[in-house]
């Protein structure tokens, strides 16, 4: 591809690696477009944010295809990955240390699968409070951080698949399909409660974005090197 091409707009599909953030992914393609073409600069954005902690799809848009980047976000988003049971963290992920630990002696494979139909359709989901929505200006996270509680609202997710794909106390792999909005981290959380103990998320890797596969994605060094070679 050209520079037009890129100002023209692009869908880039990327394998966003653990522990970087979107935004720094979307950094990174944008400061190496501009270094090959000797762009002052373009327009590069992604279509949904992924923790630090996750992996997987990233839609990253270019030049005037920005301009569609909330029609991606709206698409419906598969994700596998691994909740730990028993025990809890104030993030819901492994960003925070263990908080509290709960009996798991009582959880059997039945009551594992049954618990999953109590998430499918629409529900009233908790964001975390470890996470980038704002409230009153400022992002909950950063309240978090500081040690400040903040009241959150509910809100309409919607989960159309929810399925349990291998299960080794206290790891349980999962696979979900859901609705734009929907925290896997928080939906962790609720299920721990649902079988009377606690969970948190341990892994998760976004799998799809609407007809958008992660198999057809570039990791973000295999992206440069198709980008040096064009």
């Amino acid at each position: 591809m050209n520079k037009e091409d890129y100002l023209n707009g692009q869908v880039l599909l990327i394998d966003k690696p653990l522990e970087w953030t979107s935004f720094q992914a979307v950094n990174k393609i944008r400061w190496h477009i501009k270094q090959k073409f000797g762009l002052k600069k373009i327009k590069v954005g992604h279509a949904g944010t992924l923790d630090p902690l996750a992996t997987g799809l990233l839609i990253i848009c270019t030049g005037k295809e920005t301009k569609n980047i909330a029609t991606y976000q709206g698409q419906i988003k598969e994700y596998t990955g691994t909740f730990t049971i028993g025990a809890t963290t104030p993030s819901y992920d492994l960003e925070t240390a263990v908080n509290e630990r709960f009996a798991t002696d009582h959880i059997t494979g039945k009551i594992l699968t049954k618990a999953t139909q109590k998430f499918i359709g629409e529900i009233d989901q908790k964001p975390p409070i470890f996470s980038a929505i704002k409230k009153d200006g400022k992002r909950l996270y950063e309240l978090a951080r500081k040690g400040e509680t903040t009241e959150i609202a509910t809100r309409k997710v919607s989960i159309s698949e929810f399925e349990l794909t291998k299960t080794t106390l206290p790891e349980i792999d999962f696979r979900v399909v859901c609705s734009k909005g929907t925290y896997i981290r928080s939906l962790a959380y609720d299920y721990g409660l649902s079988v009377n103990s606690g969970a948190h998320l341990s892994s998760l890797r976004r799998t799809k974005i609407g007809e958008f596969s992660v198999d057809n994605s570039l990791s973000i060094d295999n992206f440069i090197k198709k980008l040096e070679l064009d």
